[in-house]
């Protein structure tokens, strides 16, 4: 018995219930593969504890990390804190400060070049030279300056020094040790002790109180001061031709002579022409040819 073929259309064959075969397919595939919502829900809970087992697996620790020094790691410091006590110096340091402390203070350039020596001061003399070791101080020797201005030097003998600086008399000492005694003498000299006066001068002629004055070590001694000192002039006094004989520098020196006008000082307030006199000043002054 021949079948007979079921109508077509134009989406394909179509069954007894006349629907096209793709969507009776489809249908049965999702009946045949659904799954229930609890089903589902456990699905998804077991896919969440693999991903997390997974996750916390352990890893094998890299050691070449902890060998490596941490890059913030703060560095360490030579510096002591701020309240610890220093430490002691190094013997080497020590030493280098000492020497540069004793080259400082071992040089004729810082010799003082303002008081000028007068009778009765005590120095200190050295000559650095004769240091054995140039770490230890060596004392110095001490000299005086006698009535007659003079100072007695080694190797050398008298030297005058009144009215000198230590750098001035330095100066001269070092050339006359380097003639005959050394190959190089660096001379050191310091006043230990100032005397209370630096000589004296002597006034004669009209005035109130002739005589010797003493010159103060604190003081610069003027001619005006020096008369005013001695009561200032008398009515017969040639004021304005005082005259000031001054020893020469040197031994066999010629003198020298000064006429400083003392009325126009006093009277008139010129100090410029004031004249600093020294130890030994010989101050004259005259008297008036004409009296009235």
């Amino acid at each position: 018995m021949n079948a007979t073929p079921l109508p077509t259309t134009d989406h394909g064959p179509r069954t007894t219930d006349h629907r096209p075969l793709t969507s009776a397919f489809s249908f049965s595939a999702f009946q045949r593969f659904s799954v229930s919502p609890s089903a589902f829900l456990l699905s998804a809970f077991c896919f969440l504890l693999l991903i997390n087992a997974v996750a916390a697996e352990p890893k094998f620790l890299d050691a070449s990390a902890l060998l490596r020094p941490a890059t913030n790691a703060l560095q360490a410091t030579p510096h002591l804190a701020s309240n610890a006590p220093p430490s002691a110096a190094s013997p080497v340091t020590q030493t280098t400060t000492k020497l540069a402390s004793i080259a400082s203070t071992n040089s004729m350039d810082t010799l003082d070049d303002k008081h000028r020596l007068a009778i009765g001061d005590k120095l200190g003399f050295r000559i650095l030279e004769d240091l054995d070791d140039p770490r230890e101080p060596l004392e110095p020797k001490p000299l005086f300056v006698t009535d007659s201005g003079d100072i007695e030097i080694p190797y050398i003998g008298r030297v005058p020094a009144e009215n000198k600086t230590c750098k001035q008399l330095a100066g001269e000492l070092k050339t006359a040790l380097e003639r005959e005694y050394y190959y190089q003498a660096t001379v050191i000299l310091a006043v230990d002790f100032m005397s209370k006066n630096r000589g004296r001068v002597y006034i004669v002629g009209p005035v109130r109180v002739p005589g010797p004055q003493e010159i103060p070590s604190d003081e610069i001694l003027t001619l005006s001061k020096a008369i005013l000192r001695a009561g200032g002039f008398n009515d017969y006094a040639d004021k304005h031709k005082v005259r000031v004989t001054r020893k020469g520098g040197s031994p066999g020196g010629q003198d020298q002579v000064l006429t400083v006008n003392v009325g126009e000082i006093l009277e008139k307030g010129k100090t410029e022409s004031d004249l600093p006199l020294q130890p030994g000043d010989l101050i004259y002054v005259p008297e008036r040819l004409i009296r009235f």
